[in-house]
């Protein structure tokens, strides 16, 4: 079986994998996100990075992520949603490096969210390609929780709608650079806390009036300051659940340290959540994808 290269690159991360077939036989995950190269470097940062496995041979690539946005290496557009996985490799950006690697960046997805706004992706669609390749046809509610957390309808290997949540961005936001976050002890994490919040989250109150309520239960000792970054995760996560009803099955794709707050307020609050390992939808989407890509290559 040929090896080739797998790389999921985004705003903050860089993630490769070696491949041999549908089997990754090794990894690289120190690399800097695309904010921290600049313009024109993309090539050589790529081969610093990976120089160990391009020294053996000019390995085809398949990358994903924030590397085809307006910031990253190539600009390709999105597809439109509803589309299939088929049709993210007829639009990937193709092009060959100076020592001879052939190179795709996937494109993202834009659609229009249930709630009548405009919305993308760029890599979650290779998590969503892979969670359908495991699990088969059918419908599927699909939660990707992340900096910017993705909420996802699929029906039979597409991508029908999705809509976006900056729970991840929004607590790191408060907890770092707000008066929330203001002179606190190390945290603590309190599930007691954390469910309190999820609770106060299901409310028909308005999230930002919700927030503050972090800094007077503080004042008045309500909540002790080590529990406070809890109180602000249950918030958030529960705002973004309260979304969700009961009565749906959800798979809830990312590593186990994302996942497992999810997993908590999820628990609490009735719904049928199953997770399942980002990488492993990664690397089994992009598998997918690339199977697709060397067909039509050849």
């Amino acid at each position: 079986m040929k090896k080739w290269i797998a790389v999921d690159w985004g705003t903050t991360n860089f993630r490769a994998f070696l491949m041999q077939g549908k089997d990754c036989i090794d990894r690289c995950a120190q690399g800097p996100g695309l904010l921290q190269i600049e313009q024109g470097n993309f090539e050589q940062e790529l081969l610093r990075l990976l120089q160990p496995w391009f020294d053996v041979a000019p390995y085809p690539v398949v990358m994903a992520g924030m590397v085809g946005s307006q910031q990253g290496w190539h600009e390709v557009p999105y597809v439109e949603a509803p589309c299939t996985f088929s049709s993210l490799t007829e639009q990937a950006y193709a092009f060959t490096t100076r020592w001879s690697s052939p190179i795709w960046i996937i494109p993202g997805v834009r659609c229009y969210s249930p709630y009548q706004q405009p919305d993308v992706m760029r890599g979650e669609e290779v998590q969503l390609a892979g969670l359908s390749a495991i699990n088969g046809p059918g419908e599927y509610q699909v939660i990707l929780p992340g900096t910017h957390s993705k909420h996802v309808l699929m029906d039979n290997q597409s991508i029908s709608h999705f809509s976006t949540y900056m729970t991840g961005e929004l607590f790191a936001l408060l907890s770092q650079h707000s008066i929330l976050g203001r002179a606190l002890p190390p945290q603590e994490d309190s599930l007691e806390v954390f469910n309190s919040a999820i609770e106060v989250a299901q409310r028909k109150t308005p999230l930002s009036h919700q927030l503050f309520s972090a800094r007077t239960y503080r004042l008045n000792k309500e909540i002790a300051e080590q529990h406070i970054h809890s109180y602000l995760s249950g918030l958030l996560i529960g705002a973004e659940l309260a979304t969700c009803t009961s009565t749906q099955s959800i798979w809830c794709v990312g590593s186990t340290k994302l996942t497992e707050n999810y997993s908590r307020a999820a628990k609490y609050l009735g719904i049928n959540l199953h997770t399942i390992d980002g990488d492993e939808c990664f690397i089994r989407g992009i598998s997918h994808l690339y199977q697709h890509i060397a067909g039509e290559k050849q």
